[in-house]
């Protein structure tokens, strides 16, 4: 440490000193006064066992989180002044995890507050690489730290606490419960199924290939569509079966996902972009390159649909497609990979 001159030896900020390098006003450090649990074995015992009772608390709230969530119905309402009519389940919940979570940052501060080392000290700059001899001094500094704060020594606080901590989580894992049940295989498949019509997404008319002309482009879906969003209630279905069908010169289709997936030149791909699940349905019929709205993904449809350009990670789904006996266009199956945005476990 440079050396101080002092004026007098008056308390922290009543006299200032000068640093005899640079020059520069230096205040010194007050004398230090010790606390009352620094000098009272009682005192320190009662912190001891308030920092504890907050861990303890904490825990039983953590705890009864986990049984309001499981015991309290859903349905059931409290009237609460102010608030009006509000959910008996959601009070509960808010206020044992919220309690629980305030009794583990105030024991803490009340530990540090009364039990850890509270002397001051003083540093001198240095340059920002570190010697060797730092690194060592620095790691005999947290071992310090870690025995003047007491946890090995106050073992009631220290168990109390790593119960606390070791509940905390548990809250949060009952909660993935409300996510909903597991996707299972509903991620990988649409409702789409071998001849099934392809119609029109707005008048849901079934399509002729004569329908379509050569840089034409057509919103669809499948022909069941509606008898299941009526008969299941299933609103995903939409966003998943949508497609859109198009049409080019045979010859200028460079490769397909399947051998024979399209009919006369006409294409059928996914409507949603394989990034984040935008709807797309703009066609240049000149490079045929669908363009995503969103993030200007581009995929090439001539070419199985794969991405020229964009943040997309993965080219767009094909369906194969074929007619029926009357010259209607129909599904040869569904997608032979998942449709939508890449998610985790696609692989």
């Amino acid at each position: 440490m440079n050396e101080i001159e002092t004026t007098s030896n008056e308390p922290y900020g009543s006299a200032e000193g000068k640093d005899l390098v640079s020059g520069r006003p230096v205040f010194p450090l007050k004398h230090h006064e010790p606390r009352r649990a620094d000098i009272d074995p009682k005192a320190a015992k009662r912190a001891e066992r308030q920092v504890s009772a907050m861990f303890a608390a904490s825990s039983a709230l953590l705890m009864a989180f986990v049984v309001a969530y499981v015991k309290v119905p859903s349905d059931s309402l409290v009237q609460i002044p102010g608030l009006g009519t509000v959910g008996t389940s959601q009070v509960l919940l808010g206020l044992c995890f919220g309690l629980g979570i305030l009794l583990i940052g105030l024991g803490a501060i009340h530990w540090a507050k009364k039990l850890m080392t509270d002397v001051e000290v003083t540093q001198e700059r240095h340059a920002l690489t570190s010697t060797q001899e730092e690194r060592d001094e620095v790691a005999a500094i947290v071992k310090r730290g870690a025995a003047e704060s007491g946890f090995g020594q106050h073992k009631l606080i220290r168990r109390t606490l790593l119960g606390a901590l070791a509940l905390f989580p548990v809250p949060l894992v009952v909660l993935l419960r409300d996510l909903g049940p597991m996707p299972g295989t509903r991620l990988r498949s649409t409702i789409w199924t071998k001849n099934i019509h392809i119609v029109t997404d707005a008048t849901y008319q079934k399509i002729k290939a004569s329908d379509i002309p050569v840089g034409g482009l057509v919103n669809a879906v499948p022909a069941n569509l509606l008898e299941i969003e009526e008969a299941d209630g299933n609103i995903n279905a939409r966003g998943k079966a949508s497609i859109i069908l198009v049409r080019m010169d045979p010859s200028e289709i460079v490769s397909q996902q399947g051998d024979g997936w399209d009919y006369q030149g006409i294409v059928a791909y996914s409507k949603i972009c394989t990034h984040v699940g935008c709807p797309i349905s703009l066609y240049q019929q000149r490079t045929h390159h669908l363009l995503c709205p969103c993030h200007q993904s581009t995929f090439d449809l001539a070419d199985s649909g794969n991405v020229v350009f964009g943040p997309a990670a993965r080219r767009m789904p094909q369906l194969a497609i074929t007619v029926d006996s009357e010259g209607f266009l129909v599904a040869q199956g569904d997608f032979e990979e998942p449709v939508g945005p890449s998610f985790w476990e696609r692989g």
